[in-house]
């Protein structure tokens, strides 16, 4: 149990239990990583929405990453809801020590339509985090944020994967297609080629905390030493039988099953 590989998730909560701290940490123990925290924000949210935001103080979240990394280590990290400048600033900060691969998911916008990050926080994201990431995980209107372009193509979407690297610095980008027609594509650019995994789209609305699913499946998996195709391979499958399980809780869009993959029909 001593050789059980160890990721720290920075991001916001969700009491919902559906996305944010609480998805990353479920996804982490369901695929045997020690999972650990640094809160950036409190949100009062549930399946229908976010009904209010208060965000960590600096200085706050400064001591929360000295306290964790001084202490235990990590094979990898990612980040979710990263607000403003100021979370985006302390996080840069502390991390810049940690030689281990950086999965960012970008999250903007929850999947009820809530705006998660001011504006000037996301140029800043551009200029300062995305060059310290190994991978980015952007869906549609976040890679069109970030790039500044208008996608309605699968080739859109690998031209986007590509700018985000070449333009922005990302070490690599997976631009994920949930929000395009037909079946789930997604493209995972590395800086020297495109690699395409596609899944059937479900017919549910039960999405909630999918983003957060996803890149934590992916840092969890990067964490055991995956090489990142591989790692995005794995965490693609892991998701897409998330939400194919996933659960009818609550008014809104529910959440996905970070267990369904051990359901006795998926082996």
């Amino acid at each position: 149990m001593s050789q059980i590989p160890a990721a720290l998730t920075i991001a916001g909560t969700d009491p919902s239990g559906g996305a944010g701290i609480q998805a990353d940490l479920k996804t982490f123990q369901e695929l045997k990583t020690y999972g650990t925290s640094v809160i950036t924000s409190v949100v009062a949210q549930n399946t229908t929405g976010v009904q209010d935001v208060q965000h960590i103080s600096e200085p706050m979240i400064k001591q929360q990453l000295e306290s964790v990394i001084s202490d235990i280590p990590f094979q990898a990290f990612k980040t979710g809801m990263l607000a403003n400048i100021d979370i985006m600033d302390a996080v840069a900060e502390k991390t810049s020590v940690l030689n281990i691969p950086y999965i960012m998911d970008p999250v903007m916008v929850t999947t009820s339509g809530d705006t998660l990050i001011s504006e000037n926080a996301r140029d800043y994201l551009r200029e300062n985090l995305l060059p310290m990431t190994t991978l980015v995980t952007p869906n549609i209107p976040e890679t069109e944020v970030i790039a500044g372009v208008t996608i309605r193509t699968l080739d859109d979407m690998q031209q986007a994967a590509k700018q985000i690297v070449s333009e922005f610095g990302a070490g690599a980008a997976l631009v994920k297609g949930g929000h395009m027609q037909g079946g789930a594509v997604d493209f995972l650019y590395d800086g020297e080629k495109i690699y395409t995994f596609s899944a059937e789209r479900i017919d549910t609305t039960n999405t909630h905390g999918t983003g957060c699913t996803y890149s934590a499946a992916i840092t969890a998996y990067v964490s055991h030493g995956y090489q990142l195709p591989k790692a995005v391979k794995k965490a693609k499958d892991f998701v897409t039988e998330a939400i194919r399980d996933s659960f009818s809780i609550g008014h809104g869009n529910g959440p996905t099953n970070q267990w369904a993959h051990r359901a006795e029909r998926v082996r």
